[in-house]
């Protein structure tokens, strides 16, 4: 009968993601008791996985368990784990099998690293940050891979599709004098394709960044916040490119110490070239970012001062049609008060049955008339 096997507390099981402890893992152990190791059914998060000798591909284990079975039973042979989102579990299970250094691992658990190289004895651990342009959202896509090179094995952990380490696999696959190089190989191949990857990412941003500049000469509203989001993802893009550029220094400096063939290394500065113009080219985008936020800001600033003087022309305007209106009305006023006065008929009234009564009441009407026209007129009312 097969015998249950629990771990206790591991290094690996100090602290997850939410700062608690992680649960024992319970694996069975039928008939493995000689290798040792756990034979695990095959996990939903393993995409691809290889044994590699002679730079053929003469095994498919279907689990970490066989994995690790199988390389110890082939004399020269490398193997390489492919896995996308892993759970803690198998994290844990990666590094018990591998015998991965606690630090890495938790790194590769928590994830959300900046691109990174650091040796742990004899096994190399990279943070890689790749970068996929989404033509329907006119958006970058970043996904977070993490590797473990050891002497006879590649292990790629990936926190998102991007990117997609098929073609690279594919390519590998297709070039045998590739592989036989070892596990070096692998990880310059994957470097290379997320550094390739970059590529339609700065076009996309470049096309972005001219159709916001017409958005802006053409007076979009809406195109500050386009702005806004173009930084975000150029200032993201380049968290993920500039470090990158310090992890393949660090490879460029170990490669003799660890026998770097020249081949690779050849290749290796050739990405980093590349790299150089990507980063280059992205740190002209926020330059340019900056400028076309300035640009739209004295363009909004420009048509509010526009929007300011017409209400100000029309205020003034519309003031003098108010003095104009109120100077007639005074002007009708006062004949109106000098009728309304002797229009009320009362019998003891100066003048009311005078002779000349009336021309004297039109007289003043049209003298006070002819006055206040004078005077308005004067004033420029008129």
């Amino acid at each position: 009968m097969a015998r249950l096997l629990r771990f206790g507390k591991s290094p690996w099981q100090r602290e997850g993601v939410d700062g608690e402890t992680l649960p024992p893992v319970e694996h069975s152990l039928a008939g493995d008791e000689a290798t040792g190791v756990l034979p695990i059914t095959r996990e939903r998060s393993i995409v691809d996985t290889a044994v590699y000798v002679d730079g053929c591909r003469v095994a498919s284990p279907a689990s970490i368990a066989e994995t690790v079975r199988t390389l110890r039973a082939t004399d020269g042979g490398v193997a390489w784990l492919g896995l996308l989102r892993p759970s803690q579990q198998e994290v844990i299970q990666l590094a018990e099998a591998f015998e991965l250094h606690e630090l890495a691992v938790e790194d590769a658990i928590v994830a959300h690293q900046r691109p990174k190289a650091e040796r742990y004895g004899d096994v190399l651990f990279i943070v890689l940050r790749a970068a996929t342009y989404l033509d329907a959202e006119e958006a970058v896509e970043f996904g977070e891979l993490h590797l473990f090179i050891g002497p006879n094995f590649v292990i790629s952990v990936r926190h998102a599709e991007s990117p997609d380490l098929k073609r690279v696999r594919h390519r590998m696959e297709s070039d045998e004098g590739l592989l036989l190089k070892g596990p070096q190989a692998i990880l310059y191949a994957i470097i290379d394709a997320v550094v390739d990857g970059y590529g339609p990412v700065v076009a996309g941003l470049d096309n972005d960044i001219d159709e916001t500049e017409s958005q802006v000469f053409a007076g979009d509203e809406s195109v500050a916040r386009r702005i806004y989001e173009l930084s975000q993802e150029t200032f993201e893009f380049l968290r993920a490119a500039q470090p990158l550029a310090g992890v393949i220094e660090a490879l460029s400096k170990g490669r003799l110490k660890y026998g770097v063939d020249d081949e690779l290394f050849t290749s290796l500065r050739d990405v980093a070239d590349h790299l150089l113009v990507v980063n280059e080219r992205v740190a002209g985008f926020r330059q340019a970012l900056r400028d076309i936020l300035a640009v739209n800001a004295t363009l909004i600033a420009q048509r509010q001062n526009d929007e300011m003087r017409k209400l100000t022309e029309a205020s003034i305007k519309q003031g003098e049609e108010t003095k104009k209106i109120s100077s007639w009305a005074a002007i009708l006023f006062t004949p109106t008060v000098i009728a309304g006065i002797y229009g009320m008929n009362f019998d003891n009234m100066p003048e009311l049955h005078n002779e000349f009564g009336y021309p004297i009441a039109v007289g003043l009407m049209l003298a006070a008339g002819i006055g206040l026209y004078a005077v308005f007129r004067r004033l420029k009312w008129l």
